[in-house]
């Protein structure tokens, strides 16, 4: 601290030289701060460099003159300017370009805000510094995670044998079958005894039409009449539910 107030009372080459120092003072804790964005499709010495590059701005752009805390001011600085390199670079799940932009406002806002609160702001604090929608800003946050996606095979949690892809929903192969028998159950209770057996057999059973004939003493010619008939008149009864 006692350094930036003396960058900004210098001037020159003596004002950058204090920063330099300041900056290779703090070179650990950016590369802290880069680790905590690993696993997520970039390299870390990647990180560690656009880190750096956030330290360098933070302190370059910090006014010791508030007295706010320099770190207080680092971290939010430093992790924008990771924030924007994943949003340029890394997306493999792309949000909507309104989220993108809003986080790229939201990297700006934190800078500000914490020199005039001496903390990190709460996202109802970004919201209003920006005049933007609460639910906006709070998905442009909730969006940082996507840059990568997580595989199906992946364990739900370190040591576990379930996985992720075992927790997604699927479509229940009864349920179709279930509908169609309760639309089905009262036309066919309106069929002739005939009409009825004929439809067991047929569907039912899946006997041909001479199998069928044989069954019931008609001809197949007989029975084709008779199942095109039935068809017909099921099909008319389902017409008012279909609807």
């Amino acid at each position: 601290m006692r350094l930036l107030e003396q960058a900004a009372e210098a001037t020159g080459q003596s004002r950058r030289d204090i920063q330099d120092l300041v900056v290779e003072l703090n070179v650990q804790f950016a590369k802290d701060v880069a680790r905590r964005y690993r696993g997520r499709g970039i390299d870390l010495d990647d990180l560690e460099q656009v880190a750096c590059m956030g330290l360098v701005k933070a302190v370059q752009r910090f006014e010791a003159d508030k007295g706010r805390e320099f770190l207080s001011f680092a971290v939010p600085t430093i992790r924008g300017e990771l924030r924007r390199h994943f949003r340029d670079r890394a997306w493999m799940v792309r949000p909507p370009r309104s989220i993108q932009e809003m986080q790229a406002a939201i990297s700006g806002a934190e800078e500000a805000l914490v020199q005039q609160l001496g903390r990190s702001p709460r996202p109802r604090e970004i919201a209003e510094h920006l005049e933007a929608d609460l639910d906006l800003v709070l998905e442009a946050l909730g969006a940082t995670g996507c840059y990568v996606p997580s595989s199906l095979d992946a364990p739900l949690s370190p040591g576990e044998s379930s996985e992720l892809g075992q927790m997604l929903g699927a479509d229940e192969l009864g349920f179709e079958s279930a509908e169609a028998r309760a639309q089905l159950g009262p036309v066919l209770a309106g069929l002739t005894e005939r009409e009825r057996t004929i439809i067991e057999l047929r569907f039912g059973q899946n006997r041909t039409q001479a199998e069928i004939g044989a069954a019931i003493g008609v001809t197949q010619m007989q029975v084709s009449r008779l199942l095109s008939a039935t068809l017909a008149k099921l099909r008319t009864a389902l017409e008012p539910a279909a609807a």
